[in-house]
């Protein structure tokens, strides 16, 4: 029954640093406020992150217009094919992009296999290739090995860039995940959804073209001017600067006009020299989404890879448009298939039931602990109120989002966290039924509950790491808090008791236990 004092100094700085930490996730928010900034920098002022059924917020899932990149990338084969064919003479009357692929048809059949060669060879072997019309119309399209690749690339990009672009919000703990082949949930507490809807969707694709001389909408490409309807200018379809091309982008003024400043990195700096260079006096197009922001004229050389864009921005689409440029283009459109917005007041309400059910729930196992062990099960309540603020303070310092299921897991390890000292306490009652003193029986009933209580809290953190590592959303809140909660309880119900139990029995020496 012998304590080390370094033992006992640990488990009672634990124990207060537990409640020190819980502090901010038990008072109101104007109470954190003023703690931020009272209170030393190093005292804890993080409090537990509220998800989405309890703060409100927004509920979006989008769909990934995946056949986008499908034709950019047919588009690409084409332009590709086009310059191999000409490079190695061989003729041809028409070339194409179809669904995934391309389409060339031949003048003389005797080079298709030098065309199948070419295609093989440029896409990797990742073209079913058919021949028709007498071998004169070769088709090579993706096969399903590079569609999916496709599909995975593009849905993990799109993911990325939303998370880029949720963080620059400043909202806490979005959920972001792949649902199906082509969609994407997004849960972010706290949020507007329209704010989003703004921000999230926008592919932001820029890019800077020159000017096409040719007007004939054939080798150029025609795109509306965003500030002038009706009007429409023939680009080249080659960006000479595109929008991975950027290091930076913030919002400015220049002329008493809201405009957004730009930074290229070292690739853009030089080619965007090199091209101002060369087409001094030419006009060049600022491309974004298919629609032309501005088409200046270039005056001079430009280096230094630095320059702004403007185009009757507000401060307000300024700033939304440096935070999309700096968080990069989406691989593809997005289109919003469900929209939910969930109310503050409905996450309130739910706070509250959580915390009824939480009390109530505490209450029942409190009383019934004093009721069935007197004097151990007081000691046994102050373990749980020890495993409680523990909880809190864990899930504070780790920022965890708390849900419903999450508080669901928190009442469930009220009632499991006496588990251990129900069974410790039912073996001190058999060996004092047995004649053994008090001491001896305590120390019995420690040692003996010991194997049963590891074996008993390793099954259910098996369970618990099994849900946080395959669950999503819910269910990992829940496998979050049931793991924490069972690190915890073992902790107070084993070390926290056992040293309160000791030192009673020290202070007071009882002859005769009553439990």
């Amino acid at each position: 029954m012998h304590v080390a004092r370094w033992k006992a100094t640990l488990i009672i700085l634990i124990t207060v640093l537990g409640f020190i930490y819980s502090v901010p996730s038990a008072v109101d928010e104007n109470t954190r406020g003023w703690m931020q900034a009272n209170l030393p920098g190093w005292m804890p002022t993080k409090s537990v992150n509220l998800g989405l059924d309890l703060r409100g917020g927004a509920h979006l899932l989008y769909e990934v217009d995946v056949d986008v990149v499908f034709k950019e990338q047919a588009e690409m084969m084409v332009q590709d094919l086009r310059k191999q064919l000409r490079e190695e003479k061989i003729g041809y009357t028409r070339i194409g992009p179809v669904q995934k692929g391309v389409r060339v048809t031949l003048r003389d059949a005797a080079d298709g296999e030098k065309v199948r060669k070419i295609l093989r060879t440029s896409n990797n072997n990742t073209l079913e290739i058919t021949t028709q019309q007498d071998g004169l119309l070769i088709e090579g399209v993706m096969n399903d090995i590079a569609q999916k690749q496709i599909y995975d690339q593009t849905i993990s990009q799109s993911i990325e860039i939303v998370r880029r672009r949720v963080d620059e919000l400043g909202t806490t703990e979005p959920s972001i995940q792949r649902q199906g082949d082509n969609r994407i949930l997004l849960q972010v507490p706290g949020a507007n959804a329209e704010d989003l809807k703004r921000i999230v969707g926008k592919t932001a694709k820029l890019g800077f073209h020159l000017v096409s001389a040719m007007q004939d909408g054939v080798s150029g490409l025609k795109l509306p001017m965003m500030d002038e309807p009706g009007r429409t200018i023939t680009i080249d379809r080659h960006a000479i600067i595109t929008g991975d091309m950027l290091e930076t982008a913030q919002p400015s003024f220049q002329q008493g006009d809201a405009v957004v400043s730009f930074r290229l990195n070292g690739v853009g700096g030089r080619r965007f020299c090199d091209v101002t260079r060369n087409n001094v006096g030419k006009p060049f197009a600022i491309v974004l989404d298919k629609e032309i922001i501005s088409a200046p004229n270039i005056r001079e050389q430009i280096c230094g890879g630095q320059g702004v864009i403007s185009g009757g921005f507000t401060v307000q689409t300024a700033s939304d448009l440096a935070l999309l440029l700096r968080a990069g283009a989406l691989p593809a459109p997005m289109k919003v298939m469900e929209e939910r917005t969930v109310g503050p007041s409905l996450g309130a309400d739910s706070i509250e039931a959580g915390k009824k059910a939480s009390l109530i729930g505490m209450a029942l196992v409190l009383v019934f602990m004093l009721l069935a062990y007197g004097t151990f099960g007081l000691i046994a309540n102050v373990a749980l109120f020890v495993n409680v603020a523990l909880m809190f303070a864990i899930l504070s310092m780790l920022q965890a989002t708390l849900t419903l299921p999450g508080i669901a897991g928190i009442v469930l390890t009220i009632g499991m966290a006496v588990d251990s000292n129900v069974l410790i306490f039912e073996r001190i009652r058999e060996d004092l039924r047995a004649g053994r003193s008090p001491i001896a029986s305590i120390d019995s009933g420690f040692k003996s509950a010991m194997t049963t209580i590891v074996d008993s809290n390793l099954t259910t953190l098996i369970a618990a790491v099994i849900l946080f590592a395959f669950g999503t959303g819910p269910i990992k809140g829940f496998g979050v808090t049931l793991g924490i909660g069972i690190v915890t309880s073992f902790f107070s119900a084993i070390m926290v008791a056992h040293l309160i139990i000791v030192a009673w029995l020290r202070h007071f020496k009882p002859s005769k236990l009553e439990i």
